[in-house]
């Protein structure tokens, strides 16, 4: 009863007004901000910018220092380091690179991979793409990238974290946005589409 009369006093429902229009405006220029400061790392990100190619380190199991590798992570069963090795998720050594003296451990593994460059299994997918001589094809793929797909692959500061892009966001892989083109060759990096299977 007592709300009720306070709700009906203009007063109280010109502050509720007041007080929702500043949550507004507060809340839509913070947004505005980020759309900004986005569009702004986009616009400053060099044109140039040139991957590196060569890994950094070569590691296996040496007796040199530990140092870090990054790998696929998300695999079940198989992971690929940034060096091209896949290996068994138990052949993982606690710096994240594969297991080099593991007997199932291969580098630049393309055993489910077809001519095209599209593969079955996501972590072979990677270890081919990162082949060496795979360079100039990945180089062509870049340069030849639409402007919005290219802001996709602009993150990309090396030739692992590419693969790793390439063979996980191709849109080549599916056709009618729903569908696989080829269920079993899904993760490709290379420049043509999977042949398209009929259903």
């Amino acid at each position: 009863m007592v709300l009720r009369r306070l709700l009906r006093k203009r007063w109280v429902l010109g502050v509720v007004f007041g007080l929702s229009l500043i949550y507004f405006l507060t809340s839509t220029l913070k947004q505005e901000e980020r759309t900004i400061r986005d569009r702004t790392l986009l616009e400053v990100r060099d044109p140039d910018h040139r991957i590196p190619w060569k890994v950094r380190f070569n590691l296996g199991n040496s007796s040199r220092p530990i140092t870090q590798c990054r790998n696929s992570i998300q695999g079940k069963m198989l992971l690929t380091d940034e060096l091209g090795y896949v290996c068994e998720r138990k052949d993982l050594l606690v710096n994240g690179c594969c297991n080099i003296n593991a007997p199932s451990t291969r580098q630049y593994i393309c055993k489910s991979c077809l001519a095209n460059g599209c593969c079955s299994i996501y972590e072979y997918c990677v270890s081919c793409c990162l082949q060496p001589d795979k360079q100039p094809l990945l180089e062509r793929f870049l340069n030849r990238a639409a402007e919005g797909f290219q802001n996709l692959f602009t993150a990309v500061e090396d030739h692992f974290e590419l693969c790793l892009a390439k063979c996980r966001t191709s849109s080549q892989s599916v056709q009618h946005e729903n569908t696989y083109r080829n269920p079993q060759a899904k993760y490709c990096y290379g420049e043509s589409p999977p042949e398209l299977l009929p259903v």
